[in-house]
């Protein structure tokens, strides 16, 4: 480290978004700090899970394990509150992932507070410090670096990094001071949840749509959904309380109810911002700081997550000075549709469940439509994010159908006819070249680690896989081998 910096990377805001891209980024050979103006962590469940490209790219870690134990009692409690095991679009339940694209590419059930523990492990196993009860107070990028000026215990300090990266949430204090264009739509709906009991009367409301939103009835679970007149407090971040909660019941489900102790309870609405870029000079932008829409449909946490992955390898790249030019920059223009698309269709769902006749009727074509097998697909990929199609082939050419796509985990067979999987070679964090030619594994370059094997699936026989998981180079029987596009794309990617 020169004299200049203190750091190669400041990661404000340690969430699971912050620690992963902290572990991305010390696998990769960079030096990061996180600092986090919480003291401890929240506690609270907000997100329910992550996806099937998020629950991938953790297996890359070897964190499938760490994840997969707490799924069960993540697909019950789901089951609980929702009534149905199948996912929704806009709360029609009808997803029905066994007859999707690729059924057994499945998210984990995972509370929030249980994936930062498990992140938080990962990270501190790497090494990583996390600089808790610290605040971001100013930053100055002068195109060198990036200062921040930080206070804690009532002391401000600088600290100065040759970059930094805002996963500081969507009221992100990095993307504010840095002066990040954030535009998008207010809110026409809010949503309340709390864990409490209701002790009365009888009998209650069934729980669904009603002419006024969205009413959830469980044991020990109640939520509402209200549109257009939303009753905000005036600080939306206070704590949410019985009153107000058992107010929105009576709005949106006609019926006073008497409430016990308020627990775990969250407030939420669909205001859908996104940040014109997710890098100004210096200063990156990932997760909820650099997008923010609706939760209905489960798929921030995703969202946050994938951009850690993309951005940590690129990042640590620019800092030891072996990045091809422009590789940082690919980091916004890959990430940056992927969350528009949310964007997008968070929008849609919020307009399908806006109580009235109108709306009811859509619903009702909407419904119907979900059972038809392809549109049923169709939603699937679009809330699960398989559909995410990188524009790698602008660079390298190709026309192989999975070029640009996020590889699941794929069984691959070893030239010795041993059969693994491509997460077992990737938990140090390495792009792969996987390919039984020992003339192309010649062409491995700086990071890249070679698999001498074959993909077991019919449409692959050699691919090229960065850290992220995006396939930038393959091969397969339609599709012949082509050494100078692979080289190419090693130039491309890797230097």
């Amino acid at each position: 480290m020169d004299g200049d910096v203190d750091t190669d990377v400041v990661v404000v805001g340690a969430g699971p978004v912050g620690l992963l891209l902290a572990a991305e980024l010390t696998q990769a050979g960079a030096s990061p700090v996180v600092v986090e103006r919480r003291a401890s962590p929240p506690g609270r469940q907000r997100a329910r899970g992550v996806g099937p490209l998020a629950a991938e790219a953790l297996a890359r870690r070897g964190l499938a394990g760490a994840i997969a134990q707490h799924h069960p009692d993540g697909a019950e409690r789901k089951a609980r509150d929702h009534g149905s095991e199948k996912d929704h679009f806009a709360w029609l339940h009808k997803i029905d992932p066994t007859r999707q694209d690729e059924p057994e590419r499945r998210g984990v059930l995972i509370a929030q507070p249980d994936l930062e523990a498990v992140l938080a492990d990962h990270a501190a196993r790497l090494g990583v410090v996390i600089d808790r009860g610290a605040a971001v107070t100013a930053l100055q990028d002068d195109g060198s670096a990036v200062t921040l000026t930080i206070e804690s215990d009532g002391a401000p300090r600088r600290i100065r990094a040759r970059y930094v990266v805002g996963c500081d949430g969507g009221s992100s204090t990095v993307r504010k001071l840095a002066g990040f264009a954030f535009p998008g739509t207010e809110p026409i709906m809010v949503g309340r949840r709390a864990t409490v009991a209701v002790h009365g009367p009888r009998p209650l409301p069934p729980p669904g749509r009603t002419d006024r939103g969205l009413l959830m009835l469980a044991p020990d679970t109640v939520g509402t959904f209200e549109f257009d007149e939303l009753h905000l407090p005036a600080d939306r971040r206070s704590p949410v309380t019985a009153e107000e909660l058992r107010d929105s019941v009576r709005r949106t489900g006609g019926v006073d109810v008497v409430l016990g102790e308020v627990r775990e309870a969250l407030r939420f609405t669909d205001a859908a911002f996104q940040a014109s870029t997710y890098r100004r000079g210096r200063v990156l932008l990932a997760g909820d700081a650099a997008h923010v829409h609706s939760p209905t449909g489960g798929q921030g946490l995703n969202l946050g997550l994938l951009d850690a992955v993309n951005l940590g390898w690129k990042l640590a790249r620019q800092v030891r000075g072996t990045a091809p030019d422009g590789l940082l920059d690919t980091y916004s223009a890959e990430r940056h549709p992927a969350g528009a698309a949310v964007l997008h269709n968070t929008r849609a769902q919020s307009a399908l469940m806006r109580p009235g006749p109108h709306t009811d009727a859509l619903r009702d074509i909407v419904s119907d439509l979900m059972d038809i097998d392809e549109v049923n697909r169709y939603f699937g990929r679009l809330l699960s994010g398989l559909d995410t199609r990188y524009a790698v082939a602008d660079a390298v050419p190709t026309d192989h159908p999975l070029v640009g796509k996020l590889a699941p985990d794929l069984e691959l067979t070893t030239t010795s006819g041993v059969r693994r999987h491509l997460s077992e070679h990737t938990t140090e964090g390495h792009a792969v070249l996987i390919t039984p030619s020992a003339d192309r594994a010649r062409s491995a370059a700086d990071g890249l680690r070679v698999i001498s094997a074959t993909p077991t699936r019919p449409d692959l026989t050699e691919a090229l896989i960065r850290a992220d998981g995006a396939i930038v180079w393959a091969a397969g029987p339609h599709h012949p081998a082509d050494g100078v596009r692979l080289r190419e794309a090693i130039t491309t990617w890797f230097g």
